[in-house]
């Protein structure tokens, strides 16, 4: 029988996600030179080629991914070992990192956290704030246990590492001057500002879902200014440069902005939380999860609309 080594193999699996000997190598803490060593003693150990030439960089052969296809199992009931381990050394209390985007840490996380010093004082949550898309990449590599990210950056729903848990349909607001003459209307479309200048960042997230829900509404918006950040969009906006679509869950009230609702048919995104696979039964992730959807579903009712 080949003599399988699972550290060995969390070092292929790791290459297979980043790509590169170099990126492994940064995402597991460790040299390219000791990926590359433990690589090569795994392919003697199985007795397959793992790695193959392709330019300046390697690529996994067949065997390689045959090998990863059967021991995603394995790695999941490992997953599911370590939380039943926890739970059982630890009883209700234990500690349970959080990779979260920014405008979910105020409005979901902090609630949570409030929430859990009430009903199980034992678990501890370490926030991590992170991009919504590097999220899934601290999971990955293990450096969080959870991570609150968005439908539009997460994984297949078939990926086998994750569980993936929908915690809410953030509804997003258009944000106008006081002065606009829509900002009175009864009733208001994105359509209806579609010769708008809009504030968005270049690139990211907010800019493909601002992007999106123009084109859904018929019309491609114009990027009049860029920003990343709500306190610039929303000064932006007061100052009369442009309009801008802002999260629910984000709004900050301002004086000078008027934030009018979309409607039923108006645009949303989607908040998710995921773990690794077989992770989700840890006690203490488990509570966490559930003071998540607690406080997501005080925010705002969750919906299933796209």
């Amino acid at each position: 029988m080949a003599e399988w080594d699972i550290r060995k193999l969390q070092i292929l699996r790791t290459l297979r996600e980043r790509g590169t000997v170099t990126a492994t190598a940064e995402a597991l803490h460790m040299t390219p030179s000791a990926v590359s060593q433990q690589l090569t003693n795994l392919s003697r150990q199985l007795g397959v080629p793992l790695l193959e030439a392709q330019g300046r960089r390697v690529r996994l052969t067949d065997a390689a991914r045959l090998v990863l296809t059967h021991t995603e199992p394995v790695f999941e009931q490992l997953e599911r070992a370590d939380a039943e381990l926890a739970a059982y050394s630890r009883g209700e209390a234990g500690e349970v990192r959080v990779g979260a985007f920014s405008t979910s840490v105020p409005a979901l996380v902090v609630p949570a956290v409030r929430a859990l010093r009430d009903t199980h004082p034992g678990v501890t949550v370490r926030v991590r704030e992170a991009e919504a898309a590097e999220a899934y990449d601290l999971l990955t590599a293990g450096n969080v246990d959870l991570a609150l990210s968005l439908a539009a950056e997460a994984p297949s729903a078939a990926d086998p590492r994750f569980t993936q848990v929908p915690l809410l349909a953030d509804p997003l607001d258009v944000a106008l001057p006081p002065g606009h003459p829509l900002a009175t209307a009864p009733a208001l479309t994105l359509t209806d500002l579609a010769a708008e200048p809009w504030i968005f960042g270049g690139s990211g997230p907010w800019s493909a879902i601002t992007r999106r829900a123009c084109e859904t509404a018929g019309f491609s918006p114009h990027q009049g200014h860029s920003a990343s950040g709500w306190t610039a969009i929303l000064a932006m906006v007061e100052a009369g440069m442009g309009v801008a679509l802002v999260p629910r869950m984000a709004a900050t009230r301002r004086a000078g902005v008027v934030l009018r609702d979309l409607g039923p048919a108006g645009p949303v995104r989607h908040v998710t939380a995921a773990v690794r696979r077989g992770g989700e039964t840890g006690r203490a992730v488990t509570h966490v999860l559930q003071a998540l959807r607690e406080a997501a579903g005080a925010h705002a009712a969750p919906v299933t609309r796209e």
